[in-house]
């Protein structure tokens, strides 16, 4: 019985240990075009509001009920000291950018 509630809080132990791993940072270069989830330490050099087109959210320029808000989007150039890339942030990215970006 003893040999059970070992390997019970052996397997509890190795979950917990696993659900806190430590972020991987890659450089700019290493990216590939459709993917996501990276970890970066860039310098953003340049950060530009893209102004929203269309016609509201609805069909035709018309309002809906349950039309969303637009989204937020900016052009952001980011770089490290292997590249540079033009970002698309949206919504809440654009706002982390700009508590990063100082002008």
């Amino acid at each position: 019985m003893a040999s059970i509630a070992a390997t019970k809080s052996t397997a509890t132990t190795a979950v917990t240990t696993s659900e806190k791993k430590k972020p991987v940072f890659v450089k700019v270069e290493t990216l590939k075009p459709g993917t996501h989830g990276h970890n970066l330490t860039v310098k953003v050099v340049e950060s530009n509001p893209v102004k929203a087109t269309g016609g509201g959210g609805g069909r035709g320029g018309r309002l809906s009920v349950n039309s969303r808000p637009s989204a937020r989007i900016s052009e952001c150039l980011i770089g490290d000291e292997t590249t540079s890339i033009l970002f698309t942030a949206r919504n809440e990215q654009d706002d982390k950018f700009g508590l990063l970006f100082l002008k």
